[in-house]
Formats: C-alpha cells, sequence, structure tokens
C-alpha cells in the first residue's frame, strides 16, 4: 500500500472540492486496509494513555461530510480501541430549546474535551455555516437582534459567523486543544449506491429518511458552502483534512493515521515522572506492601 502522508490531504492553499478526488487508487486489498487501520488503531490508544497521564492537551476531531459519507462508522472502527473513560463522541443535531436560548457556539463549546481526552464531534460548529447557508430560515430559531426575516440576512452575517468559528478555534487551541477536521469527501454517485442499499437491503433500511433525498437536491449549495467554510477556516493551529471517502475502508485508514502522523510531533506528551521522594522510597512501599 502507498504510504499515507499527512501533507498530501492538508488544506494550505485555496482548493476547489471539483478538482479532489474521492477515490484513491492505493494498491491495497481490503484486508491489507483492515491490517493497516488495526495497528494504527494500536498505536492511539496506546497514546491516549500517556496523554491521559500527561494531562496537558486535550484533542478535538471534527468530522463533517455528506450524508451517507460514513462518519458514524469511521467513529466506530476507528476509535473503538479507546479506553471509555478517555473518548466522548458528540453528535449535533438540530438545536434543542435549551441550545437555542444560547448562541450558537454555547453547546459546542460545553462539550469540548477535558485535559487528557479525546472528543469527536460528528457534525460540528460548521452546520451553523452550512446547513443554516442552504436553509437560511433556520437562522430566525436563534431570534437574533436584527433578523427578522430571511432577507436581513446578509453577506456580512456568514462572514461573521466565519471569523467568530476561527475566533472559537484560535482560543481552545491556544489553551491546549489540539484541533483537526476532516471532511470526508463523498463522491455524488456513490450517495446515490449508499441510499440506494439503504432500501434494498432489509437490515440498513431503518437509516433511510427521505429528508436524505430532499437534502442531496441541494448537493452543488453543499460543497459551495463547504469549499468556502474550509477554504475560510483551515489553519495551521486547526487545519482542514479532505479525505477520499468513496472506500469507507481507505477513508478510515486514512484518517487514523493523520492523527497518528500529527500527534507524534508533540513530543512533550509523555507520562509523567514521578516524583524524587516517591522514587526514592520504592523499596519502603514494597516492603510495606508484602508486610500488610
Amino acid at each position: 500500500m502507498k504510504s499515507i502522508d499527512p501533507k498530501d490531504f492538508k488544506v494550505t492553499e485555496k482548493i476547489k472540492l471539483k478538482k479532489l478526488p474521492t477515490l484513491l487508487d492505493v494498491e491495497a486489498d481490503d484486508d491489507e486496509k483492515e491490517e493497516k487501520l488495526e495497528n494504527v488503531k494500536a498505536k492511539l490508544s496506546d497514546l491516549q494513555d500517556i496523554m491521559y497521564a500527561h494531562n496537558k492537551y486535550s484533542v478535538l476531531i471534527c468530522l463533517q461530510g455528506m450524508d451517507t459519507a460514513g462518519k458514524d462508522s469511521l467513529v466506530r472502527e476507528v476509535f473503538k480501541e479507546f479506553n471509555p473513560r478517555g473518548v466522548v463522541v458528540h453528535s449535533f443535531k438540530t438545536p434543542n430549546s435549551t441550545e437555542l436560548e444560547h448562541d450558537y457556539l454555547w453547546r459546542h463549546y460545553i462539550a469540548l474535551p477535558e485535559k487528557g481526552k479525546f472528543a469527536i464531534f460528528n457534525r460540528t460548529h460548521y452546520e451553523n455555516v452550512l446547513v443554516t447557508r442552504v436553509h437560511p430560515e433556520f437562522i430566525l430559531a436563534e431570534n437574533l437582534p436584527g433578523i427578522n426575516t430571511v432577507d436581513d440576512i446578509k453577506p456580512k452575517f456568514w462572514k461573521d459567523r466565519i471569523e467568530q468559528i476561527n475566533n472559537f478555534e484560535k482560543h481552545i487551541a491556544q489553551n491546549g486543544t489540539i484541533i483537526m477536521k476532516f471532511f470526508l469527501h463523498l463522491g455524488k454517485d456513490e450517495q446515490k449506491d449508499r441510499l440506494l442499499r439503504r432500501l434494498e437491503e432489509g437490515k440498513h433500511n431503518w437509516k433511510f429518511s427521505p429528508g436524505d433525498l430532499k437534502e442531496r437536491q441541494h448537493w452543488d449549495e453543499y460543497q459551495q458552502y463547504y469549499e468556502e467554510a474550509i477554504n475560510e477556516t483551515s489553519t495551521g493551529h486547526a487545519p482542514w483534512y479532505i479525505v477520499p471517502a468513496d472506500d469507507k475502508d481507505m477513508a478510515r485508514y486514512i484518517v487514523a493515521k493523520i492523527i497518528w502522523e500529527e500527534m507524534k510531533q508533540y513530543k512533550d506528551i509523555q507520562v509523567p515522572a514521578l516524583d524524587k521522594e516517591i522514587l526514592d522510597n520504592f523499596d519502603v512501599y514494597k516492603k510495606t506492601l508484602e508486610k500488610s
């Protein structure tokens, strides 16, 4: 299998989604992909234990993508070896009444990971500049000053919101949160095939919603707004990675490998050294336990 280099997927300049592949030719069969993923998962699990003991950084993994892009199964497969105490998954749906009584970032802020832990946002704060741009009427539920009708939502509104998101990410990064954002880049034809499987295969019927077809009609709009959001918010402290998602197994491995490679850059994440007084008295503690 070809080696995976995070630089090949990281957004460091303006991109055009139409020009980026949704499928990679990696010269590997399913067994090899699974074996590679298992190896990386084990390394990440060990790293998370060390990070928990180190207790200085937290990690925020953001997953975005069109319906059926494979976000749920990626979370299940990539992070299932983690100690449950060290990882929390948040899937952000339509804001509830309590959440709407706060600003739109509030529910994301209170879901941020504690030091030493990973948090996965399965759909993220970016929904507030994606779904709401396709359906601006959703903004009215936020009951914002000066926004009484959809016509009140001007281009500056979205520009300001992007700036607010950048400031949010800068703030948490400066306070020890390592941020990695992944866009699962799914092809339109592949989405159609996955939706058809939900209809044709009984065990997957429960996944289908007529709303999936409604949102599919807005495909081009979503691609445009994803592209704009990614281009405006991929920064050194909160980079976007665009991952080809037509092959689920490969997408999972790419995401896991990127996380591992990026986390290796933090050389200071080490198991903390014991206090010298404790080390000097190991024999005393051992003898005390043997006598007890």
